[in-house]
């Protein structure tokens, strides 16, 4: 099933909002260590990363799209090391780009429970398997990363039809 809208996100759109996320978190403070959920999340966790001074990063790699659009069954593909799952979880900060239906963060969570699990944009249905985020998009929307993309003409929401001039 295709999305109905989509939300094209540029490369320094996606900077500012990490950037942004950073800032939220810092208030925060007291994380030790991050875990990026790959693959969407390794570009937000190296800029959280610099932004607070983190030095200690992990990843988790999780499966859970078949195509571009269906959502598969949940796979932990490279689970946690003992080396993040030692810590106390209260310092580590789970990080990725999105939560959509929340099933990914789900199983993220369960890994690190008490762990503070940050997005940079979230839908509506995985709102409450997040702690913080920062931007807030309908269910609806498939967003389009820069990783995801090349430069290319965008058509207009709504585009009249053109006249030709004769003559």
């Amino acid at each position: 099933m295709q999305p109905e809208k989509s939300f094209p996100v540029s490369w320094d759109m996606f900077h500012r909002d990490a950037r942004a996320l950073a800032w939220r978190l810092a208030a925060i403070g007291g994380f030790s260590a991050i875990v990026a959920v790959t693959r969407g999340g390794l570009v937000p966790a190296g800029i959280v990363a610099r932004e607070l001074g983190v030095r200690v990063i992990e990843t988790v790699c999780v499966a859970s799209y078949t195509d571009e659009t269906e959502r598969g069954r949940i796979e932990v593909l490279k689970p946690l090391t003992d080396a993040i799952l030692s810590r106390p979880s209260a310092e580590v900060l789970i990080i990725d780009d999105l939560v959509d239906t929340g099933a990914t963060a789900k199983a993220v969570r369960d890994m690190l429970p008490k762990a503070h699990f940050a997005t940079v944009y979230a839908k509506p249905q995985g709102l409450p398997m997040v702690d913080t985020f920062v931007t807030e998009v309908s269910q609806d929307t498939w967003i389009y990363f820069p990783w995801d993309t090349g430069l290319s003409f965008q058509a207009p929401i709504h585009a009249p039809a053109r006249r030709t001039r004769r003559g």
